[in-house]
């Protein structure tokens, strides 16, 4: 199994990154950016009102990396696509507490769980140095690859591949989300130039 833990500050208030955040998948100029991703749709959302609390689930589906042979011998779906890439289908959940500024996001695969198992959990909390200008964001990951548990060295040479490419991706979806925060930021001050 690997976790591992990035931190980053976006150097813009709570409210700001996390309306950003919630456009990362939506936002047309992020397609490039954000080219694993294939489909995304909300399947549910509930507001409660008394507490002041968005909770919401997204499906989102995205195109794997590709797979080390050895794993897409064990997935007929991934050994039939010329790159090795297989379709993973993953579930969101958030809930976001307006009046505390604390937004947490847990996204894990419900395909492919037979191979491997992908949990990624993120919280976006004021700066505690600069509570109304920045924004610290934390994301913790989990991959283990399961037929291979067994099997310590390739298990671990598989997840360590799988986690570069998370971490290569996750640094787009930051990216994203600094662009989308200075889009924003230019909007509230009367100076953006076109819709995002």
């Amino acid at each position: 199994m690997v976790v591992y833990t990035q931190e980053h500050v976006y150097r813009h208030p709570w409210d700001r990154v996390t309306a950003a955040a919630w456009r990362k998948f939506t936002d047309p100029a992020s397609r490039t950016a954000l080219s694993h991703v294939a489909d995304v749709h909300t399947l549910q959302r509930r507001v409660d009102t008394a507490a002041g609390r968005l909770h919401a689930e997204r499906s989102i589906t995205v195109r794997s990396p590709p797979l080390p042979f050895i794993l897409r011998r064990l997935l007929p779906a991934a050994a039939a696509s010329p790159s090795g890439a297989a379709i993973c289908h993953c579930v969101e959940t958030s809930t976001v507490d307006a009046p505390g500024r604390a937004m947490d996001v847990v996204v894990r695969n419900v395909s492919l769980r037979g191979i491997i198992e992908v949990e990624e959990r993120s919280t976006f909390r004021p700066h505690p140095d600069r509570p109304d200008d920045w924004t610290q964001f934390t994301q913790e990951t989990t991959i283990r690859c399961r037929p291979l548990a067994k099997l310590a060295a390739v298990a671990e040479k598989v997840e360590t591949r799988c986690a570069e490419r998370f971490l290569q991706n996750s640094a787009k979806g930051r990216d994203v989300v600094e662009r989308i925060c200075r889009y924003l930021e230019a909007e509230a001050a009367g100076a953006a130039p076109s819709a995002v």
